[in-house]
């Protein structure tokens, strides 16, 4: 399994607003790579890459699926990565330890919703990414205006690479502004590329757009601006150089046509794909830090110690617990132990497994640059580190986002809740979007998530993977509070435990932080305080963060600073300060009169022109504050912020305004009062 040349591996994310043709697309990569010898489809539920009967059933990307594949004696590992915004988590992590992106667009709808949220978090990881617009076949396909959209809503300076050769059902192939020369596909599914030259009739347009293509790389390499310049023929392994040098530095994204239904520029796709995006030796060193939280780094090769990052688990029949591993330094092999130092305890594993979708094929080790899953991990979870025992690195987790969205849920029999409170915590474990608790008021089960789909198919899994029977109730929104104004609160702390006088005097200051930034917790000089007395109390801050004067839902964004401690030595101790802090943090909230917050989403409205008066004023009934209305999509498209509470039933609600031909996507905005 080990590769030798590590230049020679890809390691890409395919990402993209739901329906946009990822899956689709992946499945075109696999089978002109020779790894599948038959296409699978999406909507009749073959696809090799959604393999889970939850995705089979309703034609989406549910859950992160890994594979590898080779193209031009390059090894692609790719993950096809869910749209549906219920499933970010998926997204998350899996960018986490990708070096390149594939960023799909529908050319009809352009730059969408969720679109831009996986844009926002693949730019979190500064991941060099290309930008395949697909779908060019469909009518409405309109790929200069979604090359703007790129343009303007995603920040980015995009490079077309290639020129369609027809239009909409006239769509026949692609002109390469590398090459130029002309693509055609040909065979049953588009296997056959046959090479020709460019036709008459495109042959201005397609020197025209070389022309554009190389004044944009001009601006970021002298040598090409001089040879421009001087009117020098360029050939096209400079202008590859250049533009992987241009991509690699994320100055620019190129941008490839195709319809990947209709089997065509796939293959351009992938020569991309092994052209410009990075192996992981083209990206930075991995930086980490070690066990006294000093910075540290580690290459990317084969001879060093071991570290690799544990980026998503999942329960399988057969072997049990999977933990998904990116191998970022050194070789893992199977009896290794290795360090989780995050619990500072030991790992042996027991088996390597390389990922193929739903298949499974054990190996003896892995190497850097390698995505597989391991057997045996008792301690860890994802986001862990997994770290050589004597020469520890450890890597920045993952952060995830908090669900929005909560429903009850009971088993049918008294003798089934030990049985669905373990297959919860199993699901638990897998996904770091849901959470589970126990209301402690009412005795109920609740279950979290980040939305209504997100819990539905939890609930799914539950029923059939686990044959678990549940009653559950409807769904409710999440809600968090903050105060708006700025107040000053203290606490004293005296109280009899036993034959000791506790004592702890604990003064703050309180006020909002701006929204979306979280929690700002400092401290005054606070001479002469020890500091596990300090440490005690922002613990008890911290913890009563957690759980708000009104109805207990979680404190989000404060600025908060600790004026004054006060102790006495023979009284206080670190219990007395967490206590204190604790209650100076709630009275705080209540000095300050703490409010609801309430989760607002993104909403993006598709629909033919005849409705958009019907679909504005049901958007007006639902609190919803429309942002933009535009021409594209079905006709017109509608984007609007909207109270998540306000948006239960609206798939059925807009069926029935737009009598079946609209459809939405929405994606998490903000938290805003109520």
């Amino acid at each position: 399994m080990k590769t030798k040349n590590l230049n020679n591996i890809r390691n890409i994310g395919i990402m993209a607003h739901i329906d946009a043709g990822k899956t689709t697309t992946t499945e075109r990569i696999l089978f002109y790579t020779g790894l599948t010898h038959k296409l699978g489809e999406v909507h009749d539920g073959t696809a090799v890459m959604d393999w889970m009967e939850q995705e089979q059933t309703r034609g989406i990307t549910i859950t992160s699926a890994a594979i590898s594949c080779f193209w031009k004696d390059r090894k692609i590992n790719i993950i096809d990565t869910p749209g549906h915004v219920d499933f970010t988590v998926e997204v998350e992590r899996s960018l986490r330890v990708i070096d390149g992106g594939i960023l799909l667009l529908d050319a009809k709808n352009g730059v969408e919703a969720q679109t831009e949220a996986v844009w926002h978090q693949a730019c979190k990881y500064a991941i060099p990414s290309l930008i395949f617009i697909n779908k060019m076949d469909m009518v409405g396909a309109n790929y200069k205006n979604a090359l703007e959209e790129i343009k303007n809503i995603l920040k980015i300076q995009p490079l077309l690479m290639t020129l369609p050769i027809g239009d909409e059902k006239n769509f026949e192939g692609l002109i390469s502004l590398i090459s130029m020369k002309a693509y055609y596909y040909s065979g049953k599914f588009g296997e056959d590329l046959q090479i020709k030259d460019i036709p008459e009739s495109y042959m201005e347009a397609a020197f025209d757009s070389r022309n554009k293509m190389i004044e944009i790389l001009a601006d970021y390499n002298t040598e090409l601006m001089v040879k421009y310049l001087n009117e020098e023929i360029i050939s096209e392994d400079f202008l590859d150089k250049i533009i992987r040098q241009a991509t690699l530095s994320n100055e620019i994204v190129p941008v490839f046509l195709g319809a990947a239904y209709k089997n065509k520029g796939v293959q351009n796709l992938l020569d991309g794909i092994v052209k410009y995006l990075p192996s992981p030796s083209d990206r930075p060193e991995i930086k980490g830090f070690d066990l006294e939280e000093k910075d540290k780094v580690r290459q990317a090769r084969d001879d060093v110690p071991f570290s690799g990052l544990i980026f998503k688990v999942s329960t399988d029949p057969f072997v049990g617990k999977l933990s998904y591993l990116r191998v970022y330094s050194g070789i893992i092999r199977v009896g290794d132990l290795l360090l989780n130092p995050r619990v500072l305890k030991e790992e042996k594993i027991q088996k390597i497994i390389e990922i193929q979708a739903n298949n499974r094929k054990e190996v003896d080790q892995g190497s850097t640059g390698d995505i597989i899953a391991v057997v045996g991990l008792k301690h860890t979870t994802t986001g862990d580190t997994l770290t050589d025992k004597k020469d520890q690195i450890i890597y920045e987790s993952i952060d995830f986002p908090e669900p929005v969205i909560y429903r009850a849920v009971e088993a049918k029999t008294p003798g089934d809740y030990d049985k669905m409170m373990d297959s919860l915590y199993k699901l638990e474990e897998e996904d770091p979007t849901l959470k589970i608790r126990t209301d402690s008021e009412t005795g109920q089960t609740l279950i979290s998530g980040m939305g209504e789909l997100h819990l539905e198919i939890i609930l799914d899994r539950l029923i059939k993977e686990f044959n678990v029977k549940v009653n559950t109730g409807q769904p409710q929104v999440t809600y968090k509070e903050s105060i708006r104004n700025k107040v000053v609160a203290d606490y004293t702390l005296t109280k009899s435990a036993g034959h000791q006088v506790l004592y702890a005097y604990v003064k703050l200051r309180v006020k909002p932080n701006k929204r979306g930034y979280g929690h700002k917790l400092s401290r005054a000089s606070l001479e002469n305080v020890p500091i596990q007395y300090i440490k005690a109390c922002q613990d008890g801050i911290n913890h009563s963060l957690k759980s708000g004067v009104i109805s207990g839902y979680e404190v989000i964004d404060l600025d908060i600073e600790i004026l004054e401690l006060g102790y006495k030595v023979d009284q206080s101790s670190e219990v007395a300060f967490i206590s204190a802090g604790a209650t100076a943090l709630t009275q705080a909230l209540k000095k300050g009169n703490s409010e609801l917050l309430e989760p607002i989403f993104k909403v993006e409205v598709h629909m033919p022109e005849t409705y958009i008066g019907e679909v504005i004023d049901d958007m007006n009934k639902r609190m919803g504050l429309i942002l933009e209305s535009k021409i594209g999509g079905l006709g017109h498209i509608l984007k609007a912020h909207v109270p998540l509470s306000k948006m239960f039933g609206y798939a059925t609600d807009l069926r029935s305004i737009t009598h079946g031909h609209g459809y939405y996507s929405m994606v998490f905005s903000h938290y805003d009062w109520i």
